[in-house]
């Protein structure tokens, strides 16, 4: 089976007063679709540019990357815009909910911008709400949530058009065991339904709730391993 996402040889290099710092150097391996995979590395290793660049949201300084066996650099911006917004869902540790407005209309806001009709969007906004366990507060301000209830919200935004593929950097950050634990089941959940998760994290815990790990450091491959035994939810919380 063709990976979705496939990169070969990625190399990304800042630039700040005539500095060059190497964040990603020779990066290379696949992701097929259904998988599960954790990008697990320590602050500062390239994990969040590495994941900046598979969500399409920055470019490779020098190397491929594929997404759907097409070369990123053959796409052309209004390309890279409809698979951010049609292919693409991203959940981040700050949430990034709009906090004076409910929660169905954080999570209906893809569909704003992409012209879907009211009636329909509400209905698909709700049935998202529903799937994450949070139809008892679709009509609560966002900044009434707690950091889990939050990050629940931000995952049903993420997957109410239905993409290819959900991103998470560092989803557990801000959470505390019980409610990072929550986050991670549904991560399991929507991938046992199908849905390709990417999660960067810098916990190992973290990692092993799904079924592959890729290990960076200093922005390159240094293993990568599938996942013998996934961490589960207990009563105290998520499983260390």
């Amino acid at each position: 089976m063709e990976p979705l996402i496939r990169t070969e040889k990625l190399e990304k290099v800042y630039k700040n007063d005539g500095v060059e710092t190497t964040a990603l150097h020779g990066v290379t391996f696949g992701i097929r679709r259904g998988e599960f995979v954790a990008i697990m590395g320590p602050s500062g290793s390239g994990k969040s540019t590495l994941m900046q660049i598979l969500g399409c949201l920055d470019r490779p300084t020098s190397g491929e990357y594929f997404f759907e066996d097409k070369e990123l650099h053959t796409y052309t911006d209004d390309e890279l815009a409809r698979i951010r917004n049609e292919k693409i869902g991203f959940v981040f540790q700050a949430f990034n909910l709009l906090p004076r407005i409910s929660v169905i209309e954080n999570v209906e806001l893809p569909l704003v911008y992409r012209g879907v009709p009211p009636k329909e969007r509400r209905e698909r906004a709700r049935r998202m709400i529903y799937l994450v366990g949070l139809g008892d507060r679709e009509d609560y301000r966002a900044s009434r949530l707690s950091g889990g209830q939050k990050q629940r919200a931000a995952i049903a935004r993420a997957l109410i058009t239905t993409p290819e593929i959900i991103f998470a950097d560092e989803p557990t950050g801000n959470l505390d065991s019980m409610s990072g634990g929550m986050v991670l089941e549904l991560f399991q959940n929507l991938n046992e339904k199908g849905n390709t998760i990417v999660i960067v994290t810098h916990e190992s815990y973290v990692a092993k709730a799904g079924k592959r790990v890729l290990h960076i450091v200093d922005g390159e491959i240094d293993k990568d391993e599938e996942v013998e035994e996934r961490r589960v939810i207990s009563r105290e919380g998520f499983s260390k």
